[in-house]
């Protein structure tokens, strides 16, 4: 990298031949045109905030819409197979073997964590819009194809590339919001993208309610679950394809103006254009820091997963609900975690702070499982099922809150554009895996209280806190070494891109 000092503005005692009184008239005049060059530049620091808001609200409507309905309806799409497990689907297709539910639900993690870094990168090696577009519209046709299904086998296939769809747009969305905001900005627009997830599960509940409460249909209920969460999600895709924003230097969402800002404000002059630097992705791939924060993310998902797939069925076997009131309790859970994820991102992104945020989250995960684990769910008194209950809004506040907040930290800590690409991809890769285990953990034999499930959650959420205590603190320790290293007298400006968080002046998001 290229660096160069800067030099200085002044040599000390070069006023040393001149009178007193030219001096005096020299500061006067001076201070005459300080006083009036910071009236101006107050003037101009209003005028760029409100620019600044202007053309944030205005990358807020034309993004961020499509970015909530595409999570939205990826999360219908992948996680309407609990409902469906409800509605039917287990009886007709999986010969009522939890195995082979299990295995259904494995299969769709499979390509999602296979193809995740390939389908991040992607985003960067063409306009994200058609490679996210391109995802939509495998995910939606394989989701909407589920209901037509008649053996084991079909859902296997359908769930796989359901999955090979949504790892072209997972990570890759989060990239591609990246790519418009700021790190300051970044954590509350994730969270609020994220959200979406939240929402499904809520919807999803309320849809699969109406949907199993129906009598005498001419085709199974969880076939008509397929078909009214999957049809969307395909004109979805049809509309991302054509009027999503693609990248800030050659959208024509923004005019000059807006986007010399927008350039501006991201530091235009080390962004990387279309295609992938090489060393960026390998530098990630190395990076033990990735590793360690994929670790974190994977603690996170195997409730995520556990809750996506067993909520339900959790809340039917240990409350003793039929299948349509079942679905109905879902509702609560993901409306609170909507709301607590979107005051925590907020936060996250007025303080800059990630580490102990997460660290919260993960603490009232412990809760939750710690309560589902003690409280026995048979012959419960009012008190336990309330205490139960809670707990499972607990479990879900703690599978969705950190998705956010985890994606801004890898973000945020990654400058490079191909970097965060890999990073963000290997976050999924990594992070995932676990959530293929949580398919495994809660067969009906070990139902109603399902200690397993509970147990290994229990651990991994304590794992998880551990790990954001010590990188947090690893952080904050590298960021004060920073300081003392590079000394105000030894300042360097940066001629070349910041590279991977190495150049004089990057400091890690903590």
């Amino acid at each position: 990298m290229k660096q160069v000092q800067i030099a200085p503005t002044e040599e000390k005692g070069h006023v040393a031949h001149h009178d007193m009184h030219s001096v005096r008239s020299a500061s006067a005049s001076e201070k005459g045109s300080l006083v009036s060059h910071g009236a101006e530049g107050a003037a101009f620091s209003k005028e760029r905030a409100r620019a600044e808001r202007r053309l944030l609200l205005k990358l807020d409507l034309g993004i961020m819409p499509f970015a909530v309905l595409l999570y939205l309806a990826a999360y219908l799409d992948r996680g309407n197979l609990a409902n469906a497990r409800l509605a039917g689907l287990e009886k007709s297709v999986l010969n009522n073997k939890d195995t082979n539910y299990s295995i259904a639900l494995a299969c769709f993690f499979v390509t999602y964590i296979t193809l995740s870094i390939p389908g991040t990168l992607m985003a960067k090696a063409v306009l994200p819009s058609r490679s996210i577009a391109a995802g939509a519209l495998i995910w939606s046709i394989a989701a909407t194809c589920q209901a037509a299904v008649t053996n084991r086998a079909g859902l296997f296939v359908c769930r796989l590339f359901i999955g090979v769809g949504e790892a072209f747009f997972g990570q890759a969305m989060a990239l591609h919001l990246s790519f418009w905001y700021t790190k300051r900005d970044l954590a509350k627009r994730v969270g609020f993208f994220i959200s979406a997830g939240a929402v499904a599960g809520a919807f999803g509940g309320l849809i699969a309610f109406g949907v199993t409460s129906i009598e005498n249909a001419k085709i199974d209920n969880w076939r008509i679950l397929f078909l009214i969460e999957g049809i969307p999600s395909l004109l979805l895709a049809i509309a991302v394809a054509l009027f999503m924003p693609t990248r800030p230097e050659v959208s024509k969402y923004l005019n000059e103006d807006e986007r010399t800002l927008c350039l501006t404000r991201l530091n235009a002059q080390r962004s990387e254009p279309t295609g992938i630097d090489w060393k960026g992705v390998v530098y990630a791939l190395t990076d033990w820091k990735v590793y360690v924060i994929a670790v974190m993310y994977s603690c996170m998902n195997l409730t995520l997963g556990s809750v996506g797939g067993f909520l339900p069925t959790i809340i039917q076997d240990g409350f003793g609900y039929s299948a349509a009131r079942a679905q109905l309790m879902t509702v609560p859970p993901y409306a609170v975690a909507l709301v607590f994820m979107l005051l925590l991102t907020t936060f996250s992104d007025w303080k800059q702070a990630r580490g102990i945020p997460a660290a919260c989250v993960f603490a009232l995960g412990i809760i939750g499982w710690a309560v589902l684990m003690s409280v026995p769910p048979k012959h419960a008194t009012a008190a336990q099922f309330s205490a139960r209950y809670f707990a499972c809004i607990l479990i879900v506040t703690a599978g969705y809150t950190n998705i956010p907040i985890i994606i801004a930290w890898t973000a945020g800590n990654s400058p490079n554009e191909s970097q965060r690409a890999a990073s963000l991809g290997m976050l999924n890769s990594v992070g995932q895996c676990l959530s293929v285990a949580a398919a495994f953990l809660f067969p009906k034999t070990e139902g109603p209280a399902y200690k397993k499930g509970s147990s290994v959650n229990l651990a991994f959420q304590c794992l998880g806190l551990a790990i954001a205590v010590a990188m947090t603190t690893w952080f904050r320790i590298e960021n004060r070494r920073r300081d003392r290293v590079e000394r105000p007298e030894e300042r360097v400006e940066v001629v070349e891109e910041d590279k991977f968080g190495r150049a004089a002046g990057f400091r890690y998001t903590t």
